[in-house]
């Protein structure tokens, strides 16, 4: 499974995340947040890529790719954590609907109920 860091917090393929993107319209500047799932990371070092894809209105895909030495990124929340088996989650393109953003949550380990 691939993995990046950005500001310490580790980032897989299957997160759901949410990119918090500065965007310069005329002389304004607002914060754009996208939130998908990451269905790739590409690169090595100051070149690493995530690929993060959302269904929109009409059920329609979107993609996009965040170089991740971006200084337009100002923040990366990760929503939920993907429970999944490959490096690259290609085959979600096929799907439509409530199955493209259908992947299984990973369990939290060390959060066991206390016992009475």
């Amino acid at each position: 499974m691939q993995q990046v860091t950005f500001n310490e917090q580790k980032i897989n393929v299957g997160d759901t995340i949410a990119v918090h993107q500065e965007i310069l319209e005329g002389s304004k500047k607002r914060v754009q947040v996208f939130e998908g799932i990451v269905i790739a990371i590409k690169g090595a070092g100051t070149g690493k890529s995530l690929t993060v894809r959302k269904v929109a209105s009409n059920n329609i895909g979107v993609e996009k790719i965040y170089p991740l030495n971006l200084p337009d990124i100002k923040k990366i929340e990760i929503k939920r954590r993907g429970d999944v088996r490959r490096a690259k989650l290609y085959y979600l393109r096929d799907r439509v609907g409530k199955a493209a953003t259908r992947i299984k949550e990973k369990s939290a380990f060390n959060q066991a109920a206390p016992k009475a």
